[in-house]
């Protein structure tokens, strides 16, 4: 195996560049490095100026997402010797505005994610000292999978849709409404039915499924937008012939 890779890295400098260009580094391969330690190679003794974020370093944070040869990606998570021998291209991730080299401006996907209620709504909140609201394992398991999103907008770059419209709410909000309707605890559902059913909501997704093979952590976005076209469907069928019911 060689002892060096070309990691070639988009650069944009505001104010300077019209549009980004590739700078090509060459950086050691070593079994254990991830693209991300790459480029902190880059940022620590090569180039100072190289803009990128990150976190965790561990897969949790979300805050590393790139392209790496064309396919959104956690750089914290993809290695250099899956590459090899190279050279191993590293952009910003599609579908969102640059703001300097590898840094993307996220405030659409912030600005979206509120308006679908991510998190627990309830009408009456029982005093605590009567315990806790406890579940069973199947109901655990009913929303699992949507609880494991981290927001690190991989399955927004690899979107279609997200990508020809930004009205689009996009998988992972979607899915993360998801974890919350299914959730036994939950009593928001139909607070969540309005952005969800919109025209800017599930009926925009066209099932290509990009973002569940994006996800680095098995959500299934597109599982949980299709599951939840079901739901829309057969409320708005109870609308129709029973409109004094809303569940």
């Amino acid at each position: 195996m060689a002892d060096e890779i070309t990691l070639e890295v988009a650069r944009f400098r505001p104010g300077e560049d019209t549009e980004p260009v590739l700078q090509s580094y060459q950086v050691p391969l070593r079994e254990q490095w991830a693209v991300l330690d790459g480029l902190s190679y880059i940022k620590d003794h090569l180039d100072g100026t190289l803009s990128f974020r990150w976190s965790c370093r561990m897969g949790i944070c979300g805050s590393c997402g790139m392209t790496v040869n064309g396919d959104p990606q956690l750089s914290c998570a993809t290695f250099l010797t899956d590459y090899a021998p190279g050279p191993i291209r590293i952009e910003p991730l599609h579908n969102f505005p640059v703001i300097r080299d590898l840094v993307v401006d996220i405030g659409d996907f912030m600005d979206k994610l509120p308006t679908v209620k991510p998190w627990l709504v309830r009408d009456v909140h029982s005093p605590l000292e009567e315990g806790e609201y406890l579940q069973t394992p199947e109901e655990l398991e009913d929303y699992q999978q949507f609880s494991m999103c981290i927001n690190c907008m991989l399955c927004y770059s690899a979107c279609p849709v997200y990508a020809l419209d930004q009205d689009f709410v996009g998988p992972a909000a979607i899915a993360l409404a998801q974890r919350y309707n299914l959730d036994s605890r939950d009593e928001g559902a139909d607070e969540r039915l309005a952005v969800l059913s919109s025209p800017e909501g599930i009926w925009s997704c066209t099932f290509v499924g990009e973002c569940s093979a994006a996800c680095p952590k098995g959500v299934d976005p597109a599982g949980a937008i299709q599951r939840y076209k079901l739901t829309a469907a057969t409320q708005a069928i109870k609308g129709l012939l029973m409109p004094r019911s809303r569940r």
